[in-house]
């Protein structure tokens, strides 16, 4: 027997199943095979982002199809549908790189458009990829209707050797194989190990750093953002996404209440205590503007001096995800936090419990080996920086828990792209003590922003990573480390003094005084703005040009604006 729906959980969808004026509507629906009892259920979106042009994705079907079994069994209507995903661990490296943060848009105005378009009740999103995780965040934040997020968890790590290696290890084993470290047979060998099935990259990298801030934040699951591709628990949570959403509907519970400031920045210490990817700057900040949540750069670096270094995940530690998982997972991190008072537990969260209800459910603790205890804390502060001065009026990121050099000072060596400075790298141009400047790879300027896991990779396995500073207007990947420095704004494109920079200029960073400056006069500096012009963009027309003319700063979080 059916148990009854409750009329006022269909606050959107009676607009096209209820009144004689909607048979038109409903002949419709009834031609995907909805019945006459399915119009009176809540009609609830499934975004599914499964795609065979990545391995973090390829699954995602599977679950997507026990997301929709699991809103069936709880009286509720699912509704599939699909869009794009971009694989940067593909791209990496290529000029198809710069659509890679030019997708986040496109996926959320994707979901946004349908789950607005069909009048649904509700929105789930499957995803598993870094641009697909906040750009469904993105979305979720405006439509503003009941929405959990589902993660397809990280891949397992391969084996070389007797020991365990992953995508940070391939890109870094090309650097190794260009100086001669390494043989071709050795790279092709470890090529065909390194990412052994399905689930979004191992470490600390973007996806797993944005899975673990959407928990903690409270829009997933308790325990999921750690759960290997492959583990059947994700099926489980997949199924059971269905009775929380029919849960979230029926208290009204709403993606702003519970992504609130608080929650952002629950989500943000927890990036901060585990290491996380520079990005998640990037797509937080993007994340907050949607959900009108005020939420500045600064924010992060008030955040990180408070915060311990709490984990031992790669790319700067020993372990991957699947290592997080077998210890308890992001719930472990957040209960160090916890005890330290460093977490709002009055937090809303899509289980329809409080951020300290849900945390008095863990029973595990800190294992001092991938999670440490906040009392034998790596670091007493955060793994990420902010850093400002005469290089970066608006701001630069960098993440610290990869890195020893915490103050360097050398002479700029300068290029204008990316492939130029992976060139340079691997041709043996760049030596110790040098401050590489990789610029017009900004938002407007690359446009897009990729990311410079070639480099970083090439530096680390030439040797030279430790021992040189990188800075950029462009981003990086969540497996690169070293002292690198991404974000610079204002970019080059618009003017920023990254452009403006001149071969053998010294470039100072301190990460205590937290500064980033050339040395060279305010007069200096205006004379050389006098002489700049904008490089002319190959990017004029299409998506890649739409995104230049819409996009705003780095330190804005890069969201498209009208």
């Amino acid at each position: 027997m059916t148990t009854a729906v409750r009329p006022d959980l269909k606050k959107k969808s009676r607009v096209v199943t209820d009144g004689p004026d909607r048979a038109g509507a409903r002949a419709m629906l009834r031609a995907t095979g909805l019945g006459d009892e399915d119009m009176d259920k809540p009609f609830v979106a499934i975004g599914n982002l499964a795609s065979d042009v990545t391995p973090c994705n390829v699954h995602l079907d599977r679950q997507a199809r026990r997301v929709k079994e699991g809103l069936r069994a709880a009286n509720s209507v699912p509704f599939m549908f699909g869009t794009i995903t971009i694989s940067d661990g593909i791209s990496m490296g290529t000029e198809g790189m710069k659509a890679s943060l030019v997708s986040r848009e496109v996926i959320a105005d994707s979901i946004e458009t349908v789950t607005f378009g069909e009048s649904m009740d509700g929105l789930i999103v499957v995803a598993a990829c870094d641009k697909n995780m906040p750009g469904a965040m993105m979305a979720i934040a405006r439509c503003n209707v009941p929405s959990i997020f589902v993660y397809g968890g990280a891949i397992l790590p391969g084996s070389w050797n007797g020991e365990d290696i992953n995508i940070q290890d391939m890109y870094e084993a090309i650097g190794a194989y260009s100086q001669g470290k390494i043989t071709l047979d050795e790279l092709i060998g470890m090529e065909r190990v390194a990412c052994p099935g399905e689930g979004a990259c191992a470490g600390m990298f973007t996806a797993n750093t944005m899975s673990s801030a959407i928990e903690a934040m409270g829009m997933s699951i308790p325990g999921a953002a750690s759960v290997p591709a492959i583990d059947p628990r994700n099926e489980r949570i997949a199924f059971d996404s269905g009775a929380v959403m029919y849960n979230l509907l029926e208290k009204d519970i709403e993606p702003r209440d519970i992504m609130t400031r608080e929650a952002f920045e629950n989500a943000i210490r927890v990036v901060l205590a585990m290491g996380g990817s520079t990005n998640a700057v990037l797509h937080l900040l993007a994340i907050a503007h949607e959900a009108r949540v005020p939420l500045t750069l600064d924010d992060f670096d008030a955040l990180s001096r408070t915060t311990p270094y709490i984990t031992d995940l790669r790319p700067g530690g020993r372990f991957v995800m699947s290592d997080m998982d077998k210890v308890g997972g992001v719930p472990v991190v957040m209960k160090e936090l916890q005890s330290a008072g460093l977490i709002h537990e009055d937090c809303m969260t899509v289980t329809g419990k409080t951020v300290g209800e849900n945390l008095a459910e863990i029973g595990e603790t800190a294992d001092n080996r991938v999670i440490y205890s906040i009392a034998n804390a790596k670091s007493p502060t955060g793994g990420l920086v902010i850093l400002k001065g005469n290089l970066a009026p608006e701001g630069c990121v960098m993440k610290v828990s990869g890195t020893q050099r915490l103050r360097h000072q050398g002479p700029a060596r300068v290029y204008d792209g990316e492939r130029a400075a992976f060139e340079a790298v691997t041709r043996g141009e760049i030596q110790p003590g040098d401050v590489l400047v990789l610029r017009y790879e900004g938002p407007k300027g690359g446009p897009g922003m990729q990311e410079m896991l070639s480099v970083t990779g090439a530096m680390m396995g030439t040797g030279i990573g430790e021992d040189i500073l990188l800075m950029t207007d462009g981003r990086f990947s969540g497996a690169s480390r070293g002292p690198i420095i991404g974000h610079v704004a204002p970019e080059a494109a618009v003017g920023g003094p990254i452009g403006l920079v001149r071969e053998g200029d010294t470039i100072s960073m301190d990460v205590e005084s937290r500064t980033l400056d050339v040395d060279i006069s305010a007069e200096e500096m205006e004379r050389r703005r006098r002489d700049w012009q904008p490089p002319e963009s190959r990017h004029t027309t299409g998506v890649m040009g739409k995104y230049a003319r819409l996009v705003s700063s780095a330190s804005l979080g890069a969201v498209t604006t009208a």
